[in-house]
């Protein structure tokens, strides 16, 4: 082999082994990176999964991080004197006065005289001393709830005669020898269960969530006995027969301008074809006219698209939801809908990126953009309320001032969306706005419409809260007997009634509905007018 050969098919293999050799490392420079990408990213998901464990939620910047807002063109400039001094205004101080607040004055009093004994009364030159005043303090006292029994008599009549042969050819006296009272109607007939016991039970498990099994060690602590099963089943048959009354909150929901809808899990037991330990939904709706808002709760196995549409089957208006992606079909499917966006939930993402990403700065400014959106949602309002402007200024000032934020704040989602990486929190949390930009802008078009969906997000915080003390319902009725229950004290509250007071009437006076006027007339804003 010549020496030239030689040489070649070295270079040759030198050349090869350098290009392999290149070319692993290459190789593992893209593994380090993919695996540093993959780090993070994990890492990213750690630090919020702790965030959301062990820190609080609300979604506020401390003092000590907030930076100057954008579009802060409003900042007066200082006022400056003649002589070159600038003008300092002062704000006045306030203390709050010590001492604690005044118990209110509509409690009842009960006066108890601490006196000196009359020997003490008698000064050391013999005279007996006068009474020139007195010092007053007062104690906030409590006696357990009274309870007692009603004693329900019918007297019977007969006559002693005719022994009520008579009655036979009388028919407006009826037949019969012996006459007495009717059973007064009762919402759970032949049952010990008045209104107000009902009334009680309810209100202390679905609005103090006290589950029943607790309820059952109270009434033994005062020497009654009720079962938490005859509690169960005492809110199985109110529901049924309050079903006229749900089935007309079902039509007046769907009668306003706007639906605001929610849903969160809920664990119900003995679901046909489903493990007791499945999860299913518990879905919610605000809606009704402005002024007689209703709030209707409902159970069903799944998040399935299908169960958005059956609550949204007759309505026409505004539909304001998170990004469940059931939503969007129940829309596609249903005509006459226009579906809103929730900027709460953006810039909720926004916020937890902020807490656990390397460059919160970038996270933070995109918080800016929806903190000014808000800013100019609440001095709007502000303006409605105090009739400095209509809804019509209010709506057309809205816009034109959110707009420019709104235009700002797209272009630096696009941009951002090309930097950032899309599996980490700020990526997630661009793609997430980005994708549901369509909706979130919708609110400009309605006075109705605000940024978000709080307003339905707070409506099934009761719920939420109740589920951490009863935590799962025993059958499919139990759940759905529980959603009437929710339904008629949340809509209470938003009516602005006292749950306890609406629940005592409705059942006492539900018994004696048999039409659809008077079902209308236990609505809560007819209740006590009618």
């Amino acid at each position: 082999m010549q020496v030239e050969t030689l040489d070649a098919t070295v270079a040759e293999y030198i050349n090869e082994l350098k290009a392999n050799y290149e070319n692993e490392i290459r190789q593992l420079r893209d593994n380090a990176t993919e695996y540093h990408r993959k780090y993070l990213e994990i890492k990213e998901q750690y630090d919020t999964l702790m965030y959301r464990k062990y820190v609080r939620s609300a979604e506020e910047i401390m003092a000590s991080e907030k930076q100057q807002q954008l579009f802060n063109e409003e900042v007066e400039q200082p006022d400056i004197e003649e002589n070159g001094t600038e003008k300092q205004e002062i704000k006045s101080y306030t203390r709050k006065k010590p001492g604690r607040k005044p118990i209110d004055p509509h409690l009842k009093r009960v006066e108890e005289v601490v006196d000196l004994p009359d020997e003490e009364k008698i000064c050391a030159c013999g005279k007996e001393l006068t009474r020139i005043g007195e010092e007053t303090a007062e104690k906030l006292e409590i006696i357990p709830q009274s309870i007692f029994v009603t004693k329900i008599i019918r007297p019977k009549y007969a006559c002693r005669f005719c022994e009520g042969t008579a009655n036979e050819t009388e028919e407006d006296l009826g037949p019969g020898a012996v006459k007495i009272a009717p059973v007064p109607p009762a919402i759970i007939p032949r049952s010990i269960a008045s209104a107000s016991l009902l009334s009680y039970i309810m209100i202390h498990k679905y609005q103090d969530h006290l589950p029943f099994y607790r309820q059952e060690v109270q009434f033994q602590r005062i020497g009654i006995v009720i079962s938490r099963q005859d509690m169960c089943n005492w809110q199985q048959q109110v529901y049924e027969n309050l079903l006229p009354l749900f089935r007309l909150l079902e039509e007046i929901i769907k009668t306003g301008p706007v639906m605001w809808m929610d849903e969160t899990t809920v664990q119900v037991m003995g679901e046909e074809g489903r493990s007791d330990i499945t999860k299913s939904c518990m879905w919610l709706a605000r809606g009704g006219p402005l002024e007689k808002a209703v709030i209707l709760y409902r159970y069903r196995p799944t998040y399935a698209a299908y169960n958005a549409i059956e609550f949204l089957k007759g309505f026409s208006g505004y539909l304001q939801t998170d990004g469940n992606e059931s939503y969007d079909t129940a829309v596609r499917s249903l005509p006459g809908i226009k579906h809103a966006g929730c900027f709460a939930h953006a810039r909720r993402k926004f916020f937890e990126a902020s807490k656990v990403t390397k460059t919160p700065q970038s996270a933070e400014e995109g918080l800016k953009y929806i903190r000014k959106l808000y800013e100019i949602e609440t001095k709007l309002r502000d303006k409605v309320k105090t009739k400095e402007k209509t809804e019509d200024e209010f709506l057309a000032e809205r816009k034109e001032q959110s707009e420019l934020v709104l235009n700002s704040f797209k272009a630096w989602l696009n941009k951002r969306a090309n930097e950032v990486l899309p599996s980490g929190g700020l990526g997630k949390a661009v793609a997430y706005t980005l994708n549901q930009w369509d909706k979130l802008i919708v609110y400009l078009e309605s006075p109705y419409l605000t940024p978000d969906n709080n307003i339905s997000e707070n409506a099934i915080r009761p719920f939420v809260c109740g589920r951490k003390n009863w935590l799962f319902n025993k059958s499919p009725k139990g759940a759905d007997s529980s959603c009437g229950m929710y339904t008629l004290i949340e809509t209470a509250k938003q009516n602005g009634i006292e749950p306890l007071k609406y629940l005592h009437k409705l059942f006492k006076n539900a018994p004696l509905a048999s039409s659809r006027e008077d079902w209308e007339k236990l609505l809560p804003w007819n209740i006590f007018t009618a």
